[in-house]
This record gives C-alpha cells, sequence and structure tokens, in this order.
C-alpha cells in the first residue's frame, strides 16, 4: 500500500515545506513544523458561469444587517453586510460568545440567527441565553465536521451565521487535527465560499495565540472581509472592540463595552468613563484622542522616578513604546528636563490603545508634571503632536474634540498653535513643547517628592 503523501507545516505562520526544518524559514520559530497529510485531490469537471455587469447588481443585495448593539454595528461600519465573512478574536474568556449570541439575539426578532457551536453543548448555550435574555428565536447546531456545517449552511441558508470557534472546525479530508493550521485554513476557505454562494453573513470566532495572532496563521486574516479585534482583561469590566481589517468600513472606529450580570453592555460615552481625573495630582493630563469618528477623552498617567540602571526604562501600557521613547528624547533636550537618568512609565487608563499622534502632547504633559511634580491645571484638556525640533503641529479634525471636551465639562484646552475651533472652551496656544509644559502645569500645586 503507498504512503499517504505528507508536507510539514508550521503552526505558526503557516509555511510548508517537503521535509522537516529544526527552524522555520518563514518566521524562524524552532520546532514549530508538524507533519500533516495531503488531502486527495480529486478532478472536477470545470463548468463555466454567467457573467453579470455592475450596472445590473440590486443594490438592495448589499445593505446592512443591523446586529442590534450599536457599538458593534459602529465598528463594523454600520452593519454586517450580506454575503461576507467576519472574523472575531480574542483571548479566551474576553466575552466572545456573550458578545454574539446578543447581536444573535437581536439579529432572531425579524431574521433567521444560526449558532454552530463546537466548544460548548447546547445545554450550556440555553443557560448562557437565559442569563442575557431574549434568545429563544435563535436556531443552534452543535457540530465540528467542516462538511455537515458547510451542507447545513447551504440547505439552510440563515441570514447570518456565528461559527463558535473556527478552531474546533475539522475536515475528514485531512489527516492533521483541529486547530492546525492545515485545518483551519480549510474550513476558512470553504466557509468564504459557502457564505458567498448562498448569501450567508458568516462570523468566525478565533481565539489568539501566544504571539497575538488570530486563529494561528495570517492566512486567514487575509481570506476573511473583516478582522475584529476583542481586547480587555478578563478581570476588568471593560473591553474594547476595534477592527484591524475592514473591506466595508473604517479600520478606525472603536467600540467600548462593560461587563455586567446581563451580558456585554456598549457604553456610549466613553469619555466620561476614561476621562475623568483627580484635580492637583502630578503625573496625570487628559489627552483628547480620535478614533475613528469619534473624540474620545482619556486620562494619560506617568510616573518618573530616579534610577541606577545604566539604561534607563521606557514603559509605556497603551501608548507605542518606540514613540514613548521619542517624546522623552524630545522633552530632554526642548524641554530641560532632566530624564537621562530616571525611568519613565506612561500608561493610559482603563486598558484602550492610542496610537494617533495627537495624543503626543498631552503623553509629554503628563512626563513633564510627574517630574517636577507639578498638578496639571485643572479642567485642561489637551491634544498636539510633537515633532523633533520641539515645535509642535495641529491635529486632525480639532473642531469635534473640542466639542467632546466641553460637554465633559472641561474648561481650557492647551493646543498648538494654529489649532481652530468653535466652543465654549478656552484655547492656550503654544508654539513649543518648553512653552506647553510651561503653560500646561500649575507651580502653586507643586509637591515634594
Amino acid at each position: 500500500m503507498a504512503k499517504a503523501a505528507t508536507v510539514y507545516a508550521c503552526a505558526e505562520c503557516g509555511y510548508s515545506a517537503g521535509r522537516w526544518f529544526g527552524k522555520c524559514p518563514g518566521c524562524g520559530t524552532f520546532g514549530s513544523l508538524v507533519e500533516e497529510a495531503l488531502p486527495e485531490v480529486r478532478a472536477a469537471a470545470a463548468r463555466a458561469k454567467p457573467l453579470l455587469r455592475l450596472v445590473d447588481v440590486d443594490v438592495e443585495e448589499a445593505e446592512r444587517i443591523s446586529t442590534g448593539v450599536p457599538e458593534l454595528d459602529r465598528v463594523l461600519g454600520g452593519g454586517l453586510v450580506p454575503a461576507s465573512l467576519v472574523l472575531v478574536g480574542g483571548e479566551p474568556g474576553v466575552g466572545k460568545s456573550t458578545l454574539l449570541l446578543s447581536a444573535l439575539s437581536a439579529i432572531s426578532a425579524d431574521r433567521r440567527a444560526l449558532l454552530v457551536t463546537g466548544e460548548e453543548s447546547t445545554a450550556q448555550v440555553k443557560l448562557r441565553a437565559q442569563r442575557l435574555g431574549g434568545a429563544e428565536r435563535v436556531e443552534i447546531l452543535a457540530e465540528t465536521e467542516l462538511e455537515t456545517v458547510c451542507a447545513t449552511l447551504e440547505r439552510e441558508r440563515p441570514d447570518v451565521c456565528v461559527i463558535d470557534s473556527v478552531q474546533t472546525l475539522y475536515s475528514s479530508e485531512l489527516g492533521s487535527a483541529p486547530g492546525s493550521v492545515a485545518q483551519v485554513r480549510e474550513a476558512a476557505s470553504r466557509l468564504l465560499r459557502v457564505a458567498k454562494e448562498s448569501g450567508v453573513a458568516t462570523i468566525l470566532v478565533g481565539h489568539v495565540t501566544k504571539d497575538g495572532a488570530v486563529a494561528g496563521p495570517r492566512v486567514l486574516e487575509h481570506l476573511v472581509d473583516c478582522v475584529l479585534q476583542f481586547e480587555g482583561d478578563r478581570y476588568h469590566a471593560h473591553r474594547v472592540l476595534r477592527a484591524t481589517k475592514n473591506r466595508f468600513g473604517s479600520t478606525n472606529e472603536l467600540g467600548v463595552f462593560e461587563m455586567t450580570g446581563a451580558g456585554l453592555v456598549g457604553v456610549p460615552d466613553p469619555s466620561e468613563l476614561f476621562g475623568r481625573t483627580v484635580a492637583g495630582e502630578p503625573g496625570s493630563a487628559v489627552a483628547c484622542a480620535l478614533e475613528g469618528t469619534r473624540p474620545i477623552l482619556l486620562e494619560v498617567q506617568a510616573l518618573v522616578s530616579p534610577t541606577d540602571l545604566a539604561m534607563p526604562r521606557r514603559v509605556g501600557t497603551g501608548v507605542d513604546p518606540k514613540r514613548l521613547a521619542m517624546i522623552v528624547a524630545v522633552l530632554s533636550r526642548h524641554a530641560g528636563l532632566a530624564l537621562g537618568q530616571a525611568d519613565v512609565f506612561v500608561n493610559v487608563a482603563g486598558g484602550v490603545r492610542v496610537d494617533e499622534p495627537g495624543a503626543d502632547l498631552p503623553i509629554a504633559l503628563a512626563i513633564a508634571s510627574a517630574a517636577k511634580s507639578q498638578a496639571v491645571h485643572e479642567g485642561l484638556a489637551t491634544f498636539g503632536e510633537i515633532g523633533l525640533t520641539g515645535r509642535l503641529r495641529p491635529a486632525a479634525q480639532a473642531e469635534r474634540r473640542l466639542e467632546e471636551c466641553a460637554k465633559l465639562g472641561l474648561k481650557t484646552a492647551l493646543v498648538p498653535s494654529g489649532t481652530t475651533g468653535r466652543g465654549t472652551l478656552a484655547l492656550l496656544t503654544v508654539e513649543t513643547l518648553r512653552e506647553a509644559t510651561r503653560a500646561g502645569l500649575d507651580e502653586r500645586r507643586a509637591q515634594d517628592d
């Protein structure tokens, strides 16, 4: 009997080769290549399909399906697109299944909604549904065989289907175990084809690996139409949902949820949640960041501590470490702060991550406040980009940021020169970082170390 053809595939990046390597040539990981059996190739008769002009496409076919969860709709770009494939990733226990069951419950009010569960039994899902309430009309299928799932979708053709999770599906044609690179890739490919041909909006749930990749290989993220990342600590109440890829909308939108006894509840005003500070406390500044179309007020915290290390630490939580190192260098060179022998720690309160350049100035102001032990002026918000020369540049959509600051009750905004905007806030305009640190800090509230 002839031996079945095999291939060695990397469990981290999906690289495949005809022989085993101790180190993966694709990603450089040691010991990650696993032997897998190649599926049997069956010759199929090709048949031509009729062509369709764009002018003949019915626009109603592309109408979005509202999930009933406003924060989820915001990140998706307005709702689910029919026949699309969405990947929702996150650490185990972060709340992916709870969020999607709530969405299916709302969708099932006027559309067919199907939940394919491979990790939990139908009884476990029902217990969660009773806790959330209103999921009686959601249809459920407990199955892990890929062929059965695809055949069911082609026959039933629900409007929305959730696969929880893609790592549990397996194809009998492949010799590898469920969750392997080959199985996950095959499952995504077949479900993509079924979703496009049957018009089923499909949502795949995928856990993240130890390096943060969703459901293993990055090739899965290239197959789907939208990739949503669910972030947050399971031991904290708040979660953040952001899009890292979206063919039907922006990837800059942000959704904020709070875990309650009745499931995940959207937070419509995250500025009220994350932007509150304690007056007179050094090392804290209010940043007005822009996430997509939504301005959010965030508390930026900083700690500057003397160190005996030869290389002082620059640790950032919620900010880019490279950008933090650049801001510290500019503060030392152009603002006159002696940070060469001090550790600098920066944290964005609430577990939110900020990557936009408009957060440079509040980060610098928080560091300067901690270094000088002087509190930032009460009721002051700030935003702006810092250049390597120490000059400040205006941030985008300043008017929307100022409106958000006024809504929360702030009185003054420290902004770079050239920033325009209307509102009730008093604008303190500065040109350089040195001027900003002088204007933003309250010398009367200095505290001894």
